[in-house]
């Protein structure tokens, strides 16, 4: 495959998922809070970050808003929000202003392995059940150490796996579970080693992924009901499939093979370039 090739298929697959999160299918069957754990795991990164009324936050991949705006209110921080979906920007500044948050809470649209802003911008960046979605992390990577301060430190939730999996869960209906191109903590690891970040906390939260897999289920029969009696339309959905896909989903965690984890790392400053990576 050629450069140009390669690049046309990655953007189509960023245009392919930004399609899928502002679906009605999303809303529908994952609710506002697109991640495993919702705003509690919003808020321990928030902690594990440090993050006060001082800081400065880049959310990457911050959807209609709903993190960014939890983190402004519950750490009084300034965060700016990128998105590749033009329609999630437009409607998470729209929200920000009816909750009387737009002097704190901000929206653009970017992609987050090219964005749009000065070396060392924010204090703290973060990005929940995204990184893995991105065709090219390390590039990814490489952007969120740029653009933090010397100190600043990168928290990232996302789900992880294990060497096998099977086949439902790589296809494109898993791109909207955050599945189809997870790694393993290792992976994730490496990738912000590489761009020069610390990693400085690594936490297993599996028990929230099994939480979002029993909310899906439910939301899911819920929605094939509303569409029984003809009070919801959603032509897009495979409801067979989609019930497989839980199946697939839940058997995996069961095995060890799919799982959830915050990670946490540091850009280190001129006082520590002589420390290494910590792992």
């Amino acid at each position: 495959m050629d450069t140009g090739t390669a690049d046309g298929s990655a953007k189509e697959l960023k245009h392919c998922c930004a399609r899928l999160y502002e679906s009605d299918v999303a809303k529908v069957l994952l609710g506002d809070s697109f991640h495993p754990g919702g705003l509690k795991l919003t808020e321990r990164l928030g902690s594990l970050l440090h993050l006060t009324a001082g800081s400065r936050v880049l959310d990457v991949a911050s959807g209609t808003g709903v993190s960014a705006m939890f983190l402004a209110r519950r750490f009084g921080c300034q965060v700016i929000g990128i998105d590749f979906s033009r329609q999630n920007t437009l409607r998470a500044n729209e929200i920000a202003v009816t909750e009387d948050l737009a002097g704190l809470v901000q929206f653009q649209h970017s992609d987050a392995e090219r964005m749009a802003f000065a070396d060392a911008s924010f204090d703290a960046v973060i990005c929940e059940c995204a990184f893995c979605t991105f065709p090219d992390k390390g590039a990814a990577a490489r952007e969120f150490e740029r653009v933090l301060r010397p100190g600043g430190k990168v928290g990232i939730s996302d789900l992880t796996r294990g060497r096998e999996l099977a086949e439902q869960l790589r296809g494109l209906l898993a791109w909207l579970a955050c599945i189809a191109d997870a790694r393993c903590v290792d992976s994730y690891l490496e990738f912000l080693k590489c761009a020069h970040l610390r990693v400085d906390n690594v936490e297993s939260h599996d028990a929230a992924l099994i939480e979002m897999t029993h909310q899906i289920q439910m939301r899911l029969l819920g929605a094939q009901l509303l569409v029984g009696l003809k009070k919801l339309d959603l032509p897009a959905v495979d409801f067979d499939s989609a019930r497989e896909l839980l199946r697939s989903a839940r058997d995996a965690i069961q095995d060890g093979q799919l799982g959830y984890a915050i990670i946490t790392a540091t850009k280190p400053g001129p006082d520590s370039k002589s420390r290494g990576h910590a792992l």
